[in-house]
């Protein structure tokens, strides 16, 4: 009986340029992978190509894990017994993490298999040590509510828990969707309360700035169809 394989996390860049954040492991675990699970699979084509040109990308199985379409977790554990390793993708930074790869790891978990993170650029990690907010209390909520009654609730909320706990809020939004996200962000949250927003890390044109959502009112980047990360820290006046 062959032993179990194992599934390898492995990161993606933030942005196209950015392929030196990529450590020089990550390729050779790549190149030995047949079978991927990828969030996008033209974005998982092209990033497989630039880790190395040779990998024949035709022989490769690339299986689908997004929102409409859940990780085959059955495929998955039958694949691990078999003795075949697995690797997951993100569309961008780390797997498992605000993807459903976090169903593959919970499917090699139920049978006991080897699960490998590796390190890599991590959106969230990389916007919290810029924003000089609190790194040592935080809370990553994800996606918020698209509308605008349940938004708005929803920021008031996590400010208010900042603003209790000492704790810095992150939280994305799809990227064609920033600037009204934005515009959300400063009708309902006081004038003193920090705001970090942090767009296209690792990338040529890498944008991080912490201001108050009073400074921010007087000037806003233009952040349509740019990936990133927002970050609230609530000040007690």
């Amino acid at each position: 009986m062959s032993a179990t394989g194992k599934v390898y996390l492995i990161p993606t860049v933030l942005s196209a340029d950015a392929l030196f954040s990529i450590p020089a492991y990550i390729t050779a675990i790549a190149q030995q992978l047949r079978v991927f699970y990828v969030e996008n699979e033209r974005t998982a084509r092209r990033y497989l190509k630039a880790l190395d040109r040779n990998i024949n990308i035709d022989e490769l199985q690339l299986l689908p894990m997004h929102e409409n379409q859940p990780p085959d977790t059955a495929l998955a554990r039958k694949l691990l017994l078999a003795g075949t390793d697995i690797g997951v993708l993100s569309e961008a930074g780390c797997p498992a993490i605000a993807d459903p790869g976090h169903l593959v790891v919970q499917a090699a978990h139920s049978i006991d298999a080897r699960v490998i993170p590796m390190v890599g650029p991590n959106s969230m990690l990389l916007a919290l040590m810029a924003s000089g907010m609190n790194g040592q209390n935080f809370q990553f909520t994800g996606y918020l509510p698209i509308k605008a009654p349940e938004r708005g609730k929803a920021l008031r909320q996590l400010e208010e828990e900042s603003e209790r706990k000492k704790q810095t809020q992150l939280f994305i939004e799809t990227p064609y969707r920033n600037n009204q996200l934005l515009k959300d962000i400063l009708d309902h949250c006081k004038d003193h309360t920090r705001l970090c927003i942090a767009a296209d890390i690792t990338g040529p044109e890498e944008y991080i700035k912490t201001k108050t959502v009073r400074e921010w009112r007087k000037a806003l980047p233009d952040l349509h169809k740019r990936p990133a990360i927002f970050l609230l820290y609530a000040v007690p006046q």
